[in-house]
């Protein structure tokens, strides 16, 4: 017999038991089974007394049975009281006599909440809109002609975009201090890679010429030793180097990609590319939208259990990426509460989507799955490797499902919602990730 007892709105307790007799047969044929197999010094393995195995493993084994009891009775319980568990029970032993007839238990446990959503017609989802044009497409094959550009020595002063070749030496109070020096060092002018007085300092020297001049870091630059502090740099000029672009032409288009040096082809690559990105962050910002709406019109509560596994995990990717990117993670501590937000805001959308996609049969279909399969191995130079890679790996193409489900709410949430289309420019979409 057992009985639940609501604790809290989430929170349920379990009081329930387990025969003994049950837990004495599973630790019988657990022993029986070690006995075949364990090593003890003095006996042939499957020669051991099984009063030995028993004072060595009894203990061991009688609460991994009585684990796996628990575990087992909480499963049939739950399943009996149609409840849907989230995260794991904390149980508690109530009976202290082990060898008596009922081993009689509680188990803690929080279930999944009844999602309640309210009417999204009365909301207005604002949806981004931008139409890609030829001035995007040049001024994108530009950037992609100044990340191929070399510098022509010139004599001349420098100016903006010439690249400069400069020692320098940095000292507070009279002294060098660490990090404030360089030899051979290059810098572009006006790309911001250096302190602004730095660079400004650049501007307007020659080759050959060597100037000194004041400089304060800012309160929250990086070197310890001298944020917040005037330091005196020396500068010493070497070269002036003026950009050249590459030409618009077929050697230049081979050294992207195009085999054959086609600039027509190069050109309409750039454009079907962008094209992709654009429809990309226009569905990233339209789905943020969408999502929010539907998480202003929801009433309920989220389990604590959910929560803190997902600001766990958001925690330790940080980690990771913080680490990628040289970053030593090790020993720096990043307090879950800096988490709590953005995994309250997953669990709770990973809930609606859920209950909306049963509710409205927003599945995925196969159909849909293969068309984004599709378009996005359009962006690989062999797009019939990244289809079979997908193809072949039901985890992959689960997580395919997973973005088509999301567009399947966001469609249905915009079709329920009163939309409001805004113009956005090329740049201010394209400042977002």
């Amino acid at each position: 017999m057992s009985s639940v007892e609501t604790v809290s709105a989430l929170e349920r307790r379990l009081n329930a038991s387990i025969p003994q007799q049950a837990i004495r047969a599973e630790v019988a044929a657990r022993l029986k089974d070690i006995a075949r197999k364990a090593k003890v010094a003095g006996f042939r393995p499957g020669k051991v007394p099984a009063k030995v195995i028993e004072q060595q493993y009894g203990m061991q084994v009688h609460q991994e049975a009585l684990g796996d009891a628990l575990q087992h009775s909480f499963n049939e319980a739950t399943l009996t009281n149609k409840l849907r568990v989230a995260g794991y029970p904390k149980f508690d032993v109530k009976t202290k006599d082990m060898n008596a007839d009922q081993i009689e238990y509680s188990a803690v446990f929080e279930v999944y909440p009844e999602v309640v959503m309210g009417d999204l017609s009365g909301e207005i989802i604002e949806r981004m809109v931008y139409e890609l044009t030829q001035e995007d497409v040049n001024s994108t094959i530009a950037t992609l002609r100044k990340q191929r550009v070399t510098f022509d020595t010139v004599d001349r002063a420098a100016q903006a975009e010439d690249q400069v070749l400069i020692d320098f030496v940095g000292k507070l109070n009279g002294e060098p201090f660490k990090g404030g020096e360089g030899t051979d060092y290059p810098v572009v002018l006006g790309m911001g890679n250096m302190l602004p007085e730095f660079e400004t300092a650049m501007f307007g020297m020659k080759a050959g010429e060597t100037k000194s001049f004041d400089l304060t870091f800012p309160e929250t630059y990086h070197g310890k030793d001298v944020a917040g502090k005037q330091v005196t740099f020396t500068i010493t000029l070497h070269s002036v180097g003026a950009p050249k672009l590459p030409a618009w032409d077929a050697e230049f288009a081979k050294s992207v990609g195009i085999e054959d040096g086609d600039v027509s082809k190069l050109e309409e690559e750039v454009k079907s590319n962008l094209s992709r990105e654009v429809t990309r962050r226009l569905n990233a910002r339209n789905k943020d939208a969408a999502m929010d709406a539907l998480l202003k019109v929801s009433q309920f509560e989220a389990p604590k259990a959910l929560l803190e596994w997902e600001a766990q995990s958001l925690m330790e990717q940080t980690v990771k990426d913080m680490e990628s990117r040289g970053m030593k993670m090790k020993g720096v501590p990043l307090p879950p509460e800096l988490f709590a937000e953005r995994a309250e805001k997953r669990v709770k959308l990973g809930l609606i989507l859920a209950e909306q996609v049963q509710k409205h049969d927003l599945q995925a279909k196969p159909e849909q799955v293969k068309a984004l399969i599709q378009d996005y191995a359009k962006s690989f130079d062999r797009p019939d490797e990244v289809i079979r890679w997908y193809a072949s790996d039901a985890t992959r193409r689960q997580e395919v499902e997973n973005l088509v489900l999301e567009e399947n709410v966001v469609e249905w949430a915009m079709s329920q919602a009163k939309t409001t289309d805004k113009a956005v420019t090329f740049k201010e979409l394209m400042g977002d990730a």
